[in-house]
């Protein structure tokens, strides 16, 4: 199965590793997985905490 890319300078998105309009290389453009056991997992509980108190969530 093949994942989508994404070519910056023209910011289309293709299947090949080649932009058909621009011709430039693409990059994959798929989120990280997430797991709660992951290195960087506190980080991003921390960072959404602070989002939802700005946001008066709470």
């Amino acid at each position: 199965m093949k994942k989508i890319r994404f070519c910056q300078e023209c910011e289309k998105y293709t299947l090949k590793n080649k932009c058909d309009f621009c011709g430039s290389e693409t990059i994959i453009n798929a989120p990280q997985k997430y797991s709660k056991d992951e290195e960087i997992a506190k980080y991003r509980r921390e960072i959404k905490k602070t989002v939802l108190k700005n946001k008066g969530i709470i």
